[in-house]
């Protein structure tokens, strides 16, 4: 790859993940990941791609901006490990995998770059951090709102970018209250994404499930 192109792909994901991960993002997955605006969030159906865009977003943050700090966090031990997974399955994509000073089932740290934490839901687990440059809430609308608040001072230094992203659950919390009052939270970016816009399920499937659930 000539260094022109390196250079657009450390300033652009999208082309990070079509030269080097062989990915094509659908137009959402585009916007999300071009997105500079310090806050986003995503309402999405179940199974679109939500977690391999922040695995894309965030191993791309930690291999092109140094001492840079993006944590993923999910509601349950679980959940982390499978997104925190996918980061490690774009690494494995790269053609050369680059040099790293820690790798764990839960934290990935590269030499001259940034770092990448995937952590529970828990206030314990992610006190401590400070300078976040991206915080990627996977499933946030099952995120208790108690821990929502105390990521905030994290990106207040930073300036970092926080990113909610779910399908939906209850009527009530953090991310409802974000997604659907855009008087009180005028600076979110909102991103809707019903599963008839992902070209990965078929109307077909989609069907079924109307006539099953209703």
């Amino acid at each position: 790859m000539s260094a022109a192109k390196e250079l657009a792909c450390a300033v652009d994901p999208v082309l990070f993940a079509r030269h080097y991960l062989d990915y094509i993002p659908d137009p959402w997955q585009t916007k999300m990941l071009r997105e500079k605006r310090r806050n986003i969030i995503l309402n999405c159906s179940r199974q679109v791609g939500k977690s391999t865009t922040a695995a894309v977003l965030a191993l791309h943050k930690a291999l092109y901006k140094p001492r840079s700090t993006t944590l993923l966090i999910s509601p349950s031990e679980r959940q982390s490990r499978e997104l925190f997974e996918k980061v490690y399955n774009a690494l494995d994509l790269l053609p050369h995998r680059p040099e790293t000073s820690e790798e764990s089932a839960a934290s990935l740290s590269f030499v001259g770059g940034g770092r990448v934490l995937s952590l529970p839901a828990s206030e314990k687990t992610i006190r401590g951090y400070s300078a976040v440059d991206v915080v990627i809430e996977d499933e946030a609308a099952r995120v208790p709102d108690e821990l929502n608040a105390a990521v905030k001072p994290m990106l207040a230094v930073s300036n970092g970018q926080m990113i909610l992203m779910s399908s939906p659950d209850q009527k009530q919390g953090h991310f409802y209250e974000i997604w659907k009052d855009e008087i009180n939270f005028p600076s979110w970016v909102r991103i809707e994404v019903p599963a008839t816009e992902c070209p990965r399920i078929s109307p077909e499937f989609l069907e079924k499930e109307k006539q099953e659930l209703g």
